[in-house]
């Protein structure tokens, strides 16, 4: 359903917000989402997908590796895919060599402190 390299954009109450899925992963047998989160919010979908495929996002959260119950709490759909950066993929394995990582069950709304 959904693949590394994906813009996901979900829904506020007047807007829009954007997320990146990183990578899936899985630790002890649970699904884990490698996810960059997105400061900008935008009016509507197109120029939210506009930003994220030809413009600069505001990075709020470099990476947080969520739950699936995290990941799940917000509804997303698939805006656009683009390749992953090699910065993008080191991030994902510089928390996998981490031996104090952490994984978080908190929502994509709380962790930008949005209700």
């Amino acid at each position: 359903m959904f693949e590394p390299g994906d813009f996901l954009v979900f829904q506020l109450e007047s807007g829009y917000g954007l997320m990146r899925l990183l990578a899936i992963g899985n630790e002890g047998g649970q699904a884990i989402w490698h996810v960059r989160l997105y400061s900008d919010l935008f009016l509507d979908i197109e120029s939210a997908e506009a930003q994220a495929l030809h413009g600069s996002l505001s990075v709020a959260i470099d990476h947080v590796a969520l739950t699936e119950r995290a990941f799940e709490s917000t509804q997303v759909s698939r805006l656009a895919n683009q390749e992953l950066t090699s910065d993008l993929v080191s991030l994902v394995q510089q928390w996998e060599n981490d031996p104090e990582r952490t994984i978080s069950d908190r929502s994509v709304r709380l962790h930008l402190g949005l209700r």
